[in-house]
């Protein structure tokens, strides 16, 4: 990874406008080109981005003060010099999840969760919100670079907790014959939610709530459309509420394939931005074109590219997507799910300074 293939990254002065960001997000006002939006980037790129284009020390997250605000002075500080014009923030509550360990890594359970019956239920230690240490929030919002904005989230949506608390499978048989443990449980962690976001949205820098909720893969929802209509999207309609009381926009990260209850989501919900595409379900110019003109249409730069891709390859579509999307508002480049380990460095940083390039080039 050479610096010398950036042209137009570091910024060594940016000039952050978050409110004409959301405007433009909102179809309020239109900014010459596109601007940035990312969901999240991997510790991994941001350790490799610090030492070799910023020259600052890395500090892993720790159990002290100084560790922590030294990770999060290098947090914000990536979002600042790529070109953001926010940082994005989440951190989750502990939920108990029984989980299978591998080699390099573990994972949730999908065949048999913490709560399979009501005496789980009853025996669960639930996580408590005044237990929650939220600093990183906090030290985020006072330390925010002029102009910059905060969009806050909790980590991991309703049914993604619902799914791992339960197992996947034993959820859906839960569906079929245990429906009262079903809403049992998806009433804790909403109202756990809800708390949550009260302690967050009330920071006076906080521009937008983004939360994530994985509801669908590439063919349908993971659940039946109603059983998300009367369990899942009433809470996220809740959601939306908290933000828009407060001014600022939902945006709404979810993975798969949504189409039977887009309009749901649109209308009922009341999302102001949709974020998570993948060229197989959807190319997001496709969305862009049935959808731009009533939500924001976040990122869209197919994860398959981003990974396995060329950094020319990632520059074309970066390029094509802003020429396709970028000329009529409410729309961000970015990636179409997030930036995890697996990206190659040099692809991320091709998707952003291509952004840049086009922004120099317009003046």
């Amino acid at each position: 990874m050479e610096a010398k293939m950036f042209n137009n990254i570091p910024i060594t002065h940016p000039k952050p406008d978050s409110k004409k960001f959301i405007n433009h997000l909102l179809g309020k006002e239109q900014m010459p080109v596109a601007p940035l939006v990312e969901y999240n980037i991997d510790d991994i790129h941001i350790r490799r981005i610090i030492g070799k284009f910023l020259n600052r020390k890395w500090v892993s997250w720790g159990g002290t003060r100084s560790e922590q605000t030294a990770y999060l002075d290098n947090f914000i500080e990536i979002w600042y010099r790529m070109g953001y014009d926010f940082v994005r923030f989440e951190r989750s509550l502990r939920f108990e999840e029984k989980r299978v360990a591998g080699k390099d890594r573990s994972w949730v359970d999908q065949h048999k969760g913490a709560i399979q019956n009501w005496q789980d239920f009853e025996n669960y230690q639930w996580p408590r919100v005044q237990d929650f240490d939220f600093f990183p929030y906090e030290y985020i919002n006072a330390h925010l670079p002029d102009g910059m904005g905060f969009i806050v989230s909790h980590a991991g949506g309703i049914f993604e907790h619902l799914s791992q608390i339960m197992s996947f499978e034993m959820l859906c048989f839960a569906l079929h014959d245990q429906l009262d443990l079903v809403n049992a449980i998806v009433d804790k962690i909403a109202n756990l939610e809800l708390e949550f976001y009260d302690n967050i949205l009330n920071l006076d820098r906080v521009i937008a709530l983004w939360p994530g909720d994985d509801m669908g893969f590439r063919s349908g929802t993971m659940i039946s459309p109603n059983d998300l209509r009367r369990f899942i999207l009433p809470w996220h309609r809740r959601f939306a509420q908290m933000a828009h009381r407060r001014n600022i926009p939902y945006f709404l990260h979810s993975c798969g394939n949504l189409s039977d209850i887009m309009e749901d989501l649109i209308e009922d919900v009341k999302i102001d931005g949709k974020h998570s595409f993948e060229d197989a379900i959807i190319p997001v110019e496709d969305f862009y074109a049935q959808y731009g003109t009533r939500i924001a249409v976040l990122g869209g730069v197919d994860i398959n590219i981003l990974a396995s891709g060329s950094p020319e390859e990632v520059r074309h579509r970066s390029r094509k997507l802003i020429e396709k999307c970028g000329q009529a508002g409410r729309f961000g480049i970015g990636s179409g799910n997030s930036i995890p380990d697996y990206v190659p460095t040099e692809n991320y940083l091709a998707m952003v300074d291509e952004r840049h390039r086009l922004a120099n080039v317009v003046g």
